[in-house]
Order: structure tokens, then sequence, then C-alpha cells
């Protein structure tokens, strides 16, 4: 009977471990972390506007869970940068995320599409953007993303891989 007893109790320690393990968030900073995985096209062409686009993934983590905004709650929180001008090129809004567990801690996968741009050119050569010199064929585009979760933590920035951008 002791030897039955014994077993019940491994086995039901055993059950509120796996159950406990289930539960039991991953420990995430709570300032938001990016990660740059992938973009889904490496060349874009510079007109007509807005009819190339580049899918950039990136891979998010944040220890307590405070990413995105409820409906009704205005604001953007992620922010991109064309790195050939130092200025926002696009500013997205990420929606609320579900809880993950005790400690709200989540992460996942975001999918931004940017829409393709001008190439622009070296001021020596007073060429406006969105021409099409000859000496010029392409720029070399890529973009600097960071998140700011609902605390106001901003997350470190990422850069993306070139992106050709062809300027014929």
């Amino acid at each position: 009977m002791k030897l039955k007893n014994t077993l019940s109790i491994i086995i039901f320690a055993f059950v509120v471990l796996g159950i406990y393990s289930c539960i039991n968030s991953p420990d995430y900073s709570d300032t938001p972390t990016l990660e740059f995985v992938s973009l889904s096209n490496l060349q874009m062409s510079q007109s007509p506007l807005n009819s190339d686009t580049t899918v950039v993934t990136l891979q998010f983590t944040d220890g307590d869970g405070d990413i995105g905004f409820g409906t009704g709650t205005p604001g953007e929180n992620i922010f991109v940068i064309d790195d050939r001008t130092g200025e926002f090129y696009d500013r997205f809004r990420v929606p609320a995320i579900p809880e993950q567990g005790a400690n709200n801690g989540v992460s996942g996968t975001i999918n931004m599409v940017l829409l393709n741009t001008c190439c622009i050119f070296p001021p020596q050569d007073s060429i406006p953007a969105c021409e099409s010199p000859a000496q010029y064929p392409d720029n070399d585009l890529t973009f600097t993303i960071y998140m700011v979760d609902r605390a106001g933590n901003k997350s470190n920035e990422v850069q993306t891989t070139a992106i050709k951008l062809r300027c014929n």
C-alpha cells in the first residue's frame, strides 16, 4: 500500500511540475528587444511610387507584455528610419498583444510592408530626388527600426540588410 501511495505522489508531483512549466512565462527584460530576421525583396524600383514593396520580418520580446495599443488608443509604436537621410520613413501601430503566462512576458514575429521610395543623390550633383540619371542607376537603401512600449521603454535599434533601389 505504501508503494502505491508513493507512486501516486510521484506521478502527482510530475503532473504539477508539467502544468507549472506550461504556464510559467519566459524571463524577458521589461524593455522590448527586436531582432531583424529578413526582407522579402532585396530589390525595389523607385517608380511608380507605392507600386513596389518589401516585407520586413522582425522577432520581438518584452518581459512585461506592454507592447501595442488597444482599440481606440491613438499612436504608433514601431518607427522606421531611412538610413540615407536619418529621417523617419514610416511609423506603425502594433495592436495590443494578448498575455502569455503568469508574468505577461510576450514574444512573437512582426511583419511590416514597406513601400518603395525615391532615389536620392549626392547634394553636390544637384539632382532632384526621384530622377533617373545614368550615373546613378541605383541606391543602397537600409532602414533602422525600433519599438517603444506603452511604458515608454525604447527597444534596441536593428538595421535591415541593404535593398538595391533601382533608379532607372
